[in-house]
């Protein structure tokens, strides 16, 4: 008996639980330094020529300048001898040194008298003798980050994003009116709508991320960026849940509710369409014509339809019909993001930041699907019947369609 009343000992001698996780990563942080003031004894030195992989972040074109900003992707220093464009040599500059470090970054402005509307190739030669290719399709004058520049982009933002999605919101008389049966197909065409979303966000990403540094995660951080995104989106879905059951709110989880996470998902997307819009305006490889502009609207109105599609049904009828200013806000947080994505586009593009951006809308879709789709069964409980097929076809076909007027 006295033996069973003992009291267990306290693992880690009565240390306090933090202390106790702190100390695994005090002995690691010592041996890496340890092993970095003995040089990395046994590894011995390494043999061949330095590894130089370099990536061109960035080019700007003033008169008589080009500007490139390049990243030093690889293990080793990197140091600029000589900028050649079109196989002449060309004096230049850099803002932050010749050798650039691992990870680190330096802009060259080369003097050299451009033409616009031609092209140029620009071979840059370390002083290994190796070279990095950069090329310019079209010249074209950069424009100033000044507030006409940012004015343009809140345009712009607004002509392909939030007047289009507003507009095609305007379809709710017509949902709210449909038959009880078709419900599922309406929720089934925004889930071929978003399916389609997705996988063009994820090939966006993946493109722009193949031209990014691969230290900093290349095409791994469109996946991380979908991951976090729908994890973050998963985590808030569960906290408003316990909040509605607390509340005992239906309306909390009603059609609106659906509404939101298709404009939340909606709006991360269009974020990545303004970054594409932005940077090729910046970059003069898109022509702001009206026939673009035309496009834009029509593709994106097809979006509008997808936000208002779970206002209709019983999910909604408890929550009853939306007002005017939830339907602004609705409006609002699936094409303002469009602005946002077109100024960071055109004044601070960054192809590592793009391709996690790219990946974020791409999970926060995934997200909204998985919780819109249950509401495309039908009464015996099938996901895949005649109506919601057709849904989804529909949506498919509407997106990829309107998608022909669009080429940035």
């Amino acid at each position: 008996m006295e033996a069973a009343t003992k009291a267990a000992p306290t693992p880690g001698g009565g240390l306090p639980a933090w202390a106790l996780g702190l100390i695994p990563l005090a002995l690691i942080a010592v041996a890496i330094g340890v092993f970095a003031l003995l040089g990395g004894p046994g590894l011995g030195e390494r043999t061949g020529p330095p590894v130089e992989e370099v990536a061109i972040e960035r080019t700007m074109l003033r008169p008589g300048e080009i500007e490139l900003t390049l990243r030093n992707d690889g293990p080793d220093p990197v140091e600029v001898a000589q900028v050649a464009v079109n196989d002449a040599y060309a004096p230049f500059t850099a803002t932050d040194g010749l050798e650039i470090g691992r990870l680190s970054s330096t802009t060259l402005e080369i003097t050299y008298p451009w033409i616009e509307g031609e092209a140029y190739e620009i071979f840059i030669l370390t002083s290994t003798g190796g070279t990095i290719d950069a090329s310019i399709p079209v010249a074209s004058e950069t424009p100033e980050a000044d507030l006409d520049f940012y004015g343009l982009m809140a345009l712009l933002g607004i002509y392909v994003g939030v007047i289009p999605v507003s507009l095609g919101m305007l379809w709710l008389p017509f949902v709210r009116r449909v038959g009880e049966q078709w419900v599922g197909g309406l929720i089934a065409f925004t889930v071929g709508l978003l399916a389609v979303l997705a996988i063009d966000a994820t090939l966006e990403g993946l493109e722009i991320a193949s031209e990014a540094p691969s230290a900093f995660g290349g095409e791994s951080l469109v996946f991380a960026g979908a991951l976090i995104a729908y994890l973050l989106l998963a985590a808030l879905d569960v906290h408003l849940t316990r909040r509605s059951e607390k509340a005992n709110s239906a309306a909390a989880r009603g059609g609106l509710y659906m509404a939101l996470l298709v404009a939340i998902g909606i709006g991360l997307h269009n974020l990545g369409e303004g970054l594409a819009i932005g940077s090729s305006y910046a970059t003069g490889a898109l022509a702001l014509g009206a026939f673009l502009v035309v496009g834009f609207a029509i593709h994106n109105t097809t979006e509008g339809l997808a936000i208002v599609a779970p206002l209709r049904g019983k999910a909604s009828e408890a929550s009853g019909p939306p007002s005017l200013a939830q339907l602004l806000g609705l409006g609002m947080i699936a094409g303002a993001p469009a602005i946002l994505g077109a100024w960071i586009g055109a004044a601070a593009f960054n192809p590592s930041l793009a391709a996690l951006l790219f990946g974020v809308g791409v999970g926060a879709i995934a997200r909204v699907i998985v919780q819109i789709a249950p509401a495309m069964r039908d009464e015996a409980g099938r996901f895949l019947h005649p109506i919601s097929v057709a849904g989804m076809i529909a949506g498919i076909a509407a997106l990829y369609i309107t998608g022909l007027l669009v080429s940035v």
